[in-house]
């Protein structure tokens, strides 16, 4: 399935500097609310016991995040902009997760990202001789799942039920209950549905 357009091109919003190579791709603001963000993180976010789901939680809707109820990000999960992250329900990020959504990033209920599993919200435009950094809406369907270690590219679109197999790499779209495996990942079977899900999943997305 090709890839949804970029949502967001370096180009068309910063001015062009020195080096095309080594120029910020994105603006003075939004790197000073990351630096803010960081400093947050590390001084209230890491250092915080692994059962106060609800503190890490407040700290991330404090900087502007959706999440619905009893959403679980772990001390050492990173989120870079947590103002573009949307969480519905029962949603959890395990230790050493990395999100980078420069654009916006939507979980789904019952989402599940574990250990140290890595989502990519961005790459760059090799063809252009500006290098411009490209950031692309992503979402992960209800009761989908990346597995420990698992990559997801820029611009994959996760559908509902989906599992992203122990450090496989993904980078084109999963298509509902089906279980994909390797580097670069395959499909290698049909998830079963579970009841709750077939009869819930899609209402909380």
């Amino acid at each position: 399935m090709p890839r949804t357009p970029a949502e967001y091109r370096a180009s068309d919003h910063i001015t062009a500097g020195d080096d095309a190579y080594t120029r910020p791709a994105f603006s003075l603001g939004n790197r000073l609310r990351r630096l803010v963000w960081n400093t947050v993180w590390l001084i209230l976010y890491r250092p915080s016991p692994r059962p106060f789901h609800a503190w890490r939680a407040g700290l991330l809707r404090l900087f502007g995040a959706t999440l619905g109820p009893d959403c679980h990000f772990y001390p050492s999960s990173r989120i870079w902009a947590p103002w573009n992250l949307l969480c519905a329900d029962h949603v959890a990020v395990a230790n050493g997760v990395e999100i980078y959504n420069p654009v916006p990033m939507t979980f789904a209920s019952h989402v599940i990202l574990s250990q140290d599993s890595y989502v990519c919200g961005a790459t760059h435009d090799y063809e252009d001789p500006a290098f411009p950094l490209l950031a692309y809406r992503m979402s992960f369907g209800p009761y989908a799942w990346i597995c420990a270690r698992a990559l997801v590219g820029p611009g994959v679109q996760v559908g509902e039920g989906a599992i992203l197999g122990l450090g496989a790499v993904i980078s084109r779209d999963l298509e509902p209950w089906t279980v994909y495996a390797g580097n670069p990942a395959v499909a290698v079977k049909q998830r079963t549905r579970h009841p709750a899900a077939t009869a819930g999943g899609e209402s909380r997305a």
